[in-house]
């Protein structure tokens, strides 16, 4: 599908995550971020090629690591976060740790408004939670990152 100056629009975008055990995986955003899984494509093995979950109103991929992709726990980690806006970050900080998750950083209030921190799933994968706690402008969160780095 084309707009009007015929340039190439973009129709949807979602993280595909590669993970070291698939249905493992599944379970786990399904009991920690009560993901819905939509849809599932497995190879002969049992192997999970593509799992479409819906977390609220948005969706993520999940796959079983392959040749081709590695699952970030085989690179010694990942370098992208994904990042949960939710209605109560320590309740769900606290689901997706009794599912196996574990703290990186642990969820406190913010200097920028927000109360959240950051977890590692099983399988590699950041996630930085965050609850609004309070209204800023622009402006006012980078007062305030000025003055932490003063």
């Amino acid at each position: 599908m084309t707009n009007a100056t015929d340039k190439p629009t973009l129709t949807r975008l979602y993280a595909r995550l590669v993970v070291s055990d698939g249905p493992r995986a599944v379970d786990f955003y399904r009991t920690a971020l009560g993901a819905e899984e939509i849809e599932r494509y497995t190879d002969p093995d049992g192997k999970i090629v593509h799992a479409m979950l819906r977390l609220g109103d948005a969706v993520i991929a999940v796959k079983d690591a392959d040749e081709s992709d590695p699952a970030p726990d085989s690179l010694g980690g990942s370098p992208v976060i994904m990042a949960l806006d939710v209605s109560d970050a320590d309740a769900v900080a606290e689901a997706m740790l009794r599912a196996g998750a574990s703290v990186v950083y642990p969820v406190a209030d913010q200097h920028y408004g927000q109360r959240g921190g950051r977890l590692a799933d099983p399988f590699g994968h950041l996630w930085m939670i965050s609850q609004t706690i309070e209204e800023l402008t622009p402006e006012e969160i980078q007062q305030r990152t000025t003055d932490l780095f003063t």
